[in-house]
């Protein structure tokens, strides 16, 4: 799997710039936000994190793996190789060649248990990929 990945130069092991954008981004889709960073943060001794594009980037060393955003009614929760992982629940939204996208809303219960394995495959894909280039 030789492909090129984006990379994101200044990655840290803890960035305080997400701690301010969290503190930023209180209430229920802050919350929402911040439990699933959380668990992209659990992923690995080798997570990496940055605050690129105006939001939360998760990455295994300098590659991305996902993201979150918070918008207005929704958190959406990226994952920058979307496009192929395995979604047997069907919750990934988009067209784009490689990203995908989950819309979190307050008031719809998130499938806690697809979304976490969701992260966990993104988190060893890319894994997988840059360990390979």
């Amino acid at each position: 799997m030789n492909t090129e990945l984006l990379t994101f130069d200044g990655t840290l092991v803890h960035d305080p710039a997400i701690d301010a954008w969290f503190e930023a981004h209180e209430g229920e889709l802050g919350a929402i936000a911040h439990k699933w960073f959380e668990q992209m943060r659990n992923c690995g001794d080798e997570v990496r994190e940055i605050f690129h594009d105006g939001c939360p980037n998760a990455c295994f060393g300098d590659v991305p793996f996902a993201y979150v955003n918070v918008f207005t009614s929704h958190v959406n929760l990226g994952f920058f190789q979307g496009a192929s992982l395995p979604d047997p629940s069907h919750l990934l939204q988009g067209e784009g060649k490689r990203m995908r996208h989950i819309k979190l809303r307050p008031e719809t219960p998130a499938n806690d248990a697809a979304l976490t394995k969701l992260i966990e495959t993104a988190y060893a894909d890319i894994k997988s990929r840059a360990e390979s280039n």
